[in-house]
């Protein structure tokens, strides 16, 4: 497995299509790490990808970050990996804040095998993504 450090966040590439996101413990995205995460996924991926978002940390964005953190255009699929209902609901502000995007999200409770969940579920998403294109 290839991990990068990006200023704010660890980056594990799971598979050729797969990254995990892990934020470090409370930061605060600015658009400017936002920016810095959208040219690495770039650089990264050259087709489609999906990211699992594994939050073990608390963390925020700002709301500049928030509209625009995540706007690859190769994005297929992002599952988010929760801990608590604090992180629940933030994902779902920020899935309402950015509704008009279609991001494809679904969210994972990582205290009942939500990781390998969350995986699998990426693994079906970008599958469906290879027989539709």
């Amino acid at each position: 497995m290839q991990k990068y450090q990006l200023s704010f966040a660890k980056i594990n590439v799971l598979t050729e299509h797969i990254a995990e996101v892990i934020v470090s413990q409370d930061v605060v995205i600015s658009l400017e790490m936002s920016e810095e995460y959208d040219d690495f996924l770039t650089k990264l991926f050259s087709s489609n990808f999906a990211l699992l978002i594994n939050k073990i940390n608390q963390y925020d964005f700002s709301f500049e970050a928030k509209v625009s953190v995540a706007s690859h255009q190769n994005l297929a699929a992002i599952a988010v990996v929760t801990y608590d209902n604090e992180s629940k609901v933030s994902v779902g502000k920020i899935g309402a804040i950015r509704q008009r995007d279609g991001w494809n999200l679904k969210v994972f409770d990582g205290l009942n095998l939500g990781w390998q969940e969350g995986l699998d579920w990426l693994h079906g998403e970008l599958s469906n993504e290879a027989l539709n294109s």
